[in-house]
């Protein structure tokens, strides 16, 4: 244990992801920074610190930090702001999940208890796969995207920034999904989906253009 963590944001998402944290046993300390600092002082077991208006007084070699806010666009703006001030981004995969060491992981992701991806797939900045989801082999997810819990990704699938994949969801094999599109949650994605596409349903079915 050679590093702190500084976990932005202290909903739930925040708990999985500092759980997932303290399993890998690396960090010395663990807190988190919340807006709703100084009213929310404390979320499960650990402490909240601050606002995180103010990064510099955090900001060292010793201490990385990791973006636990599941709506897309907000994780990439927060991100994106860390990055600008150098800040270490934390990469965490927890100890039950299976992860090919031939993939690629990008910085801030977090991939959740049981979760699986599969050898040469290529996983984004900030991505959040989450629990029990499945990610099979030569797979393309872009900066941002989140998986939620018991998705099935079959291999070959492109799927791209900012999209957001429902609970319990499959795509079929090497299925092209577009940025900033939302598959809606028990849907089977038969065919590509345009950017900024909203589908729901079996077979899922463009309901919207965001």
């Amino acid at each position: 244990m050679t590093k702190h963590l500084i976990i932005l944001g202290a909903g739930g998402h925040g708990k999985v992801a500092a759980d997932c944290a303290s399993l890998l046993g690396r960090y010395l300390s663990i807190r988190f920074l919340d807006v709703r600092y100084p009213q929310l002082e404390h979320t499960g077991q650990w402490t909240v610190v601050g606002k995180g208006d103010d990064l510099s007084q955090y900001n060292r070699d010793d201490t990385e930090f990791f973006v636990a806010i599941g709506d897309n666009l907000t994780r990439q703006k927060v991100t994106q702001s860390l990055l600008k001030q150098q800040c270490q981004l934390a990469t965490l995969i927890h100890p039950s999940a299976v992860v090919s060491q031939a993939n690629q992981v990008g910085c801030g992701t977090l991939i959740c208890a049981n979760a699986v991806v599969n050898i040469d797939s290529k996983i984004g900045r900030a991505n959040i796969i989450n629990t029990c989801a499945s990610v099979d082999h030569d797979c393309l997810l872009g900066d941002f995207v989140h998986i939620a819990p018991g998705v099935r990704i079959a291999g070959g699938v492109t799927i791209g920034e900012s999209s957001f994949i429902g609970i319990g969801s499959v795509i079929i094999p090497s299925t092209i999904v577009g940025t900033c599109c939302i598959l809606g949650a028990g849907s089977t994605l038969l065919s590509d989906l345009a950017d900024h596409s909203v589908a729901v349903g079996s077979p899922a079915k463009v309901i919207k253009q965001q």
